[in-house]
């Protein structure tokens, strides 16, 4: 089980800006960045975002480092700050980096539909809050290649971590988010993201 992460109010986000540090982040060596359910069938595509072939296990899709989709979810609370997320440390990519732009890996659904699912996995957002489509990237490097969708979602909690995740959890400004950005602290896909929802008036 995940902790459970009561919303802020207005009144009382300055004060408490940390939300929630899980207590459980801990794994046994022999596993630290193992593939994450290697079996699950991923959305190959190619290099226009067509699907092509079979899908291949997420497994084969690190190793070969194949292009694949993944969804991305801006999140916002009433007082306009950013829910940033920082991954567990024997994540498969990107471990112990942060993440202002949560989501997940594409199986064999859409773009959408992974989304409402991640965030609710992950953080525990209900399905009944809405997300609002942004807009469509590619990023790529020696980690991954993957075409993005960014979806904004309005959401002051409760959230509830899911500790095979997520270490740790906080709402920041744009300016803090921007920081660990220019410090190299953020996963680059999702750095990518918030430079261009930014860059767009988000």
């Amino acid at each position: 089980m995940g902790r459970v992460l009561a919303g802020l109010t207005r009144a009382g986000h300055r004060a408490a800006r940390r939300l929630v540090s899980s207590e459980s982040g801990r794994m046994d060596a022999a596993t630290k960045n193992a593939v994450q359910k290697p079996g699950e069938l991923v959305t190959v595509v190619n290099e226009r975002n067509e699907e092509c072939g079979s899908p291949a296990t997420r497994a084969e899709v690190r190793a070969k480092n194949l292009i694949h989709r993944c969804s991305y979810v801006v999140i916002r609370n009433g007082a306009g700050d950013f829910f940033v997320q920082k991954r567990v440390a024997f994540k498969e990519t990107y471990p112990s980096m942060y993440d202002p732009a949560p989501g997940g890996v594409v199986g064999l659904e859409s773009y959408e539909e992974n989304a409402k699912r991640e965030i609710e996995e992950e953080m525990g957002v209900p399905s009944s809050v809405a997300l609002r489509r942004h807009f469509d990237f590619f990023h790529e490097d020696n980690v991954s290649r993957v075409f993005g969708r960014v979806f904004l979602a309005r959401f002051d909690g409760p959230f509830e971590l899911q500790e095979s995740e997520v270490e740790s959890a906080s709402f920041m400004r744009a300016e803090e988010v921007e920081a660990l950005i220019a410090d190299g602290k953020v996963c680059p896909d999702s750095a990518a993201a918030f430079a261009r929802f930014r860059a767009i008036g988000g």
